[in-house]
């Protein structure tokens, strides 16, 4: 089964669209936290799905138990906290969720998991790739961008 991942940041429209379609994705799976912010230009929740259907025949559902709590985030990013301690913080929340026993059932194959960082490096969404690999096996990862 193929798993995609994608950050919506640092690309155009027409750049986002056209990773997705020429892969093949078949559903976005949106693991932000906050997916309302004027910050998230064309994948604003109100029109994201919209878009997806319309653009590319692309399904949505937004997925917040994949996100990291505003706590975490916060010591990330405002408080300047370094990624391995991030990185171990995420993984210990994801098993504490027990996300692969909801996600065993609920992954469909060339799913693609959005979050805002333009690279899967530093971003969540490779934690949750690579976390759900690992529990549930089968699963290819490919990092879009």
């Amino acid at each position: 089964m193929k798993l995609y991942t994608i950050g919506f940041t640092k690309k155009s429209a027409q750049e986002f669209f056209g990773l997705l379609q020429t892969a093949g994705v078949a559903r976005v799976v949106d693991v932000r936290l906050n997916n309302v912010s004027q910050l998230a230009g064309f994948t604003k929740a109100q029109d994201f799905p919209f878009f997806l259907r319309e653009v590319a025949g692309i399904g949505y559902r937004h997925a917040p138990e994949l996100a990291p709590t505003q706590v975490m985030l916060d010591a990330y990013k405002k408080q300047k906290g370094g990624w391995p301690a991030y990185e171990t913080a995420f993984n210990d929340l994801m098993g504490q969720r027990r996300v692969e026993a909801t996600w065993a059932g609920a992954l469909r194959d060339a799913d693609c998991l959005l979050c805002s960082e333009d690279k899967a490096v530093h971003c969540h969404r490779r934690l949750v790739a690579e976390y759900l690999a690992e529990q549930l096996g089968g699963l290819e990862i490919t990092h879009l961008g």
